[in-house]
């Protein structure tokens, strides 16, 4: 799994198009192997990008829990704890 795509559910407040968008964008540079597609190939991928973004947001919408929502810089803190752990200072 990319490293870059952060889980987007149960947010307070919830994933913005941007965080949507730019998983997809990681999600389609890692299936494609590339992170800049040549020019014939650029329609596609930013295709396959937009395709993507739709059907999370999608998934987003429609995912129910009964989990109380996440607060983002309590995770955030979480991540940097976790990366200070794994690579020191």
């Amino acid at each position: 799994m990319c490293r870059n795509i952060r889980p987007l559910n149960n947010f307070e407040p919830p994933a913005t198009t941007d965080e949507v968008t730019a998983a997809a964008l990681q999600f389609v540079r890692k299936v494609s192997g590339t992170v800049k597609p040549s020019q014939a190939n650029q329609a596609a991928f930013d295709e396959a990008v937009h395709e993507i973004a739709h059907i999370t947001q999608h998934l987003l919408d429609r995912l129910v829990t009964t989990a109380p929502p996440k607060d983002r810089e309590v995770e955030a803190a979480k991540a940097r704890a976790r990366a200070q752990l794994r690579y020191g200072s």
